[in-house]
């Protein structure tokens, strides 16, 4: 929002939220009638491409966003090295009102203007014209009004809303108020209702330069340097007739310069290029290699967390993934398409995310594989072969620290990473799986007045460190299962034995749990608190029972380029395995923390409250 928004600020379907399409209900009902009425060959070129070039739009859109979005965290080109944070997702989640907005207006053209129901598919001379007048009066007028723009009068009121976000992804290039995005609509018009006044228009020529308009768009407000040199050099007057994202980005940074649409030459009549352009283009295109201090080994988890990644899609990475949207069904055939060309073509890791802590960088690695693959054993051996090559290679690259995630530290997959340390004795990285800080999360959760607890858990480092450490502090540990029981027996102390107990009568109020089904969850008492010792989180069946978070903590403020939530996790909340890599690398910690070696749980939360990492729950 505009610091002091004026008239026509909101977008007219905005208070309509995700049913906002529901405005394009006429241009359907139209189409369907006439089908109807005198079937499919009474349906002229121009209106059958109304909803299908809105679509092509979107997907055109979100390829640019998702291509953004991972290249910034690769690459070395970026141009401004700061970070997005989630006040800007949500400022740019109405992406797709300019494209609601252009249906609608082609759907009025298209009642209003009756040639425009004869229009040929093509006409090159049309085309022509279009380019001329775009180069002509669309980049002169819209030069003018930019600067206009940038009157504090009309700055404050409408255009300080796009000039929020300093660091721009391609999606930011069409944030604008609905006021803002008439006039541009105006001006875009020009090309399009001169040609059909000439009588030379065609269809594909008005998709055709909506396409050049988005591509534009979408290329200058990359956070990368991706025009090659060079094409200045075989065509060098180009340079004027096209901007790069260094030269836009330097209008997001200063202001004052670089007001030009997509041709800068207006730049250069009326002396308003930034004088760091060419050197700006220079540095980002020559680039900075980074080497991350930490590599944080994730995956997939169920079909839909493909576009709960940062790279999907931006707004729903920026919520929890357990967020019920109605519109989710919509996704599955992607959903399912992305899963089996992972599984066929995933043969590498994947870099999904780039943050930083102070002097600390980070980057998050994804395994391309899903849950339920980790569950096959045909697939565990090709599994730990992706796991063991981003070691490598992040041991090559001199990462200091390599944290597994999720089930890539599985204790039936590789021992929990043991497989690997033991392979490579010579790694320079450190291999950790957060277990220490994890079993200190867990054992902070539980009220310091507890005299019992359930420990309904299979054999686990987490379960096992979390049984000793209550019996250590002199509360009753319950336990069901004899197999887990004589276990844990046959490894506690003499002097503490008789803490841990076998019982299927005794149901205490606090139950640590891991993988528990809804007929075990009946078996709680009222009032139960349900404390999960896995990295995945408990189904939800009791109203009278209270869960917990799995082992989470708040990231400090300083923690930069934050904007995806971590699985399920709400915003800016960490899972404590991943923490625990960073404790690691910040500390400087020398040890390997996988296999059956573990941090001291007092030494890693102490850590992480020097830190600035906050507890979720007080116990």
């Amino acid at each position: 929002m505009a610091t002091r928004p004026g008239p026509l600020t909101e977008w007219p379907w905005q208070r309509l939220g995700n049913f906002k399409y529901l405005v394009m209900g006429p241009v359907v009902v139209h189409g369907a009638r006439r089908v109807l009425a005198r079937g499919w060959g009474d349906i002229d070129l121009a209106f059958a491409l109304i909803l299908p070039s809105l679509l092509l739009r979107m997907v055109h859109n979100q390829i640019w966003i998702s291509a953004a979005r991972y290249q910034t965290a690769r690459s070395k080109h970026r141009i401004v090295d700061r970070g997005i944070e989630f006040d800007q997702v949500d400022r740019e989640r109405g992406w797709d009102d300019q494209i609601i907005l252009n249906g609608l207006l082609f759907y009025v053209g298209y009642l209003t203007i009756p040639s425009v129901r004869h229009l040929p598919a093509w006409r090159t001379d049309g085309a022509a014209v279009m380019a001329l007048l775009h180069a002509g009066p669309v980049e002169f007028l819209y030069y003018w009004f930019h600067r206009a723009l940038h009157h504090h009068f009309l700055y404050s009121r409408y255009h300080s809303h796009h000039h929020s976000s300093i660091v721009t992804e391609p999606i930011t290039s069409v944030i604008h108020p609905f006021a803002e995005h008439m006039v541009y609509y105006f001006l875009f018009a020009i090309p399009m209702l001169s040609t059909i006044y000439i009588g030379n228009a065609s269809v594909l020529g008005f998709v055709l330069y909506i396409a050049y308009i988005d591509f534009m768009n979408n290329m200058g407000h990359c956070n990368f340097e991706l025009v090659p040199k060079w094409v200045f050099q075989v065509f060098p007057p180009l340079k004027y007739l096209m901007y790069t994202p260094s030269f836009h980005s330097l209008h997001h940074t200063q202001f004052r310069t670089n007001y030009s649409l997509f041709m800068p030459f207006y730049d250069y009549i009326y002396n308003t290029m930034d004088k760091s352009s060419d050197q700006l283009y220079e540095s980002s295109l020559k680039g900075t290699e980074e080497t991350p201090d930490l590599v944080h080994l994730t995956h997939m988890t169920d079909l839909q967390s493909a576009y709960h990644l940062r790279i999907g899609f931006a707004s729903i990475a920026s919520r929890p993934s357990d967020s019920s949207m109605w519109y989710m069904w919509v996704l599955w055939p992607v959903a399912w398409l992305s899963m089996v060309l992972a599984w066929v073509y995933g043969s590498s890791t994947f870099v999904v995310e780039r943050i930083k802590l102070r002097k600390l960088k980070m980057q998050t690695w994804a395994v391309p594989r899903y849950n339920f693959q980790y569950g096959l054993s045909w697939e565990r051996e090709s599994i730990n072969d992706l796991i063991e090559k981003a070691i490598l290679d992040a041991d090559a690259r001199g990462v200091k620290v390599l944290s597994l995630g999720l089930l890539n530290q599985a204790k039936q997959l590789n021992g929990g990473g043991e497989l690997f340390r033991q392979k490579y004795p010579k790694l320079r990285v450190r291999l950790v799986d957060g277990s220490g800080l994890a079993t200190a999360v867990v054992l902070k959760s539980i009220p310091h007045d507890t005299k019992q607890v359930f420990l309904h858990a299979g054999p686990s480092k987490i379960a096992s460190a979390t049984a000793f450490a209550l019996c250590e502090r002199g509360v009753q540990v319950i336990m069901n299962p004899k197999k887990e029981y004589d276990t844990l027996k046959s490894q506690i102390a003499d002097s503490k034995a008789s803490y841990l107990k076998h019982s299927s009568n005794n149901t205490p109020q606090i139950w640590l749990v891991d993988n528990i089904d809804d007929k075990e969850q009946k078996m709680a008492p009222q009032g139960a608190i349900f404390v999960p010792i896995s990295q995945f989180p408990v189904k939800k069946i009791r109203k009278d029972c209270t869960y917990l978070s799995t082992p989470a903590m708040k990231i400090p403020e300083t923690m930069q380029n934050i904007h995806a939530c971590e699985n399920w996790l709400p915003r800016r909340v960490m899972s404590a395995w991943r923490i625990g890599g960073i404790l690691h690398a910040l500390e400087g910690w020398t040890m390997h923390e996988c296999g059956d070696a573990m941090i001291h749980t007092e030494k890693a939360w102490s850590a992480a409250i020097r830190h600035g990492f906050i507890p979720l729950t007080k116990g």
